[in-house]
């Protein structure tokens, strides 16, 4: 059995950590979908990273399989995926579950709080 932590360490150990600073460069690009994992009403309360697009965690395998009648065309396996959540937990395991699905260049940013408080822009 293992622990949540336990999870979130493995995804970690999977999936490359980026900077604030890092994902700012990347805003804007067309080859490069942010992911933003939280639920509605936390992107609602503090917005998003500009263009992001918003998946809550638990839908997010629906929305990136092809094959799924609930695919979202803005998931591209050619693409870099940055997922981020509130504190880095949830985009963690996002970016395992992507890998799985086939998805190559997968960062995780972190938390939302991290971008904010590196002076990211905030689309409300």
């Amino acid at each position: 059995m293992k622990t949540a932590q336990q999870m979130v360490d493995e995804a970690n150990a999977v999936v490359p950590r980026i900077s604030p600073d890092e994902a700012k460069a990347m805003v804007g690009k067309s080859d490069v979908l942010f992911l933003d994992v939280r639920e509605p009403s936390e992107v609602a309360a503090a917005g998003k990273v500009p263009g992001a697009v918003n998946i809550p965690r638990g839908l997010v395998e629906f929305r990136a399989d092809p094959s799924s009648q609930l695919h979202d065309k803005n998931f591209d396996r050619s693409k870099t995926i940055v997922a981020y959540c509130a504190s880095g937990g949830r985009s963690a395991l996002v970016g395992k579950t992507l890998k799985e699905l086939g998805y190559e260049k997968v960062l995780n940013l972190g938390g939302f709080k991290g971008w904010v408080d590196a002076g990211g822009d905030v689309e409300k």
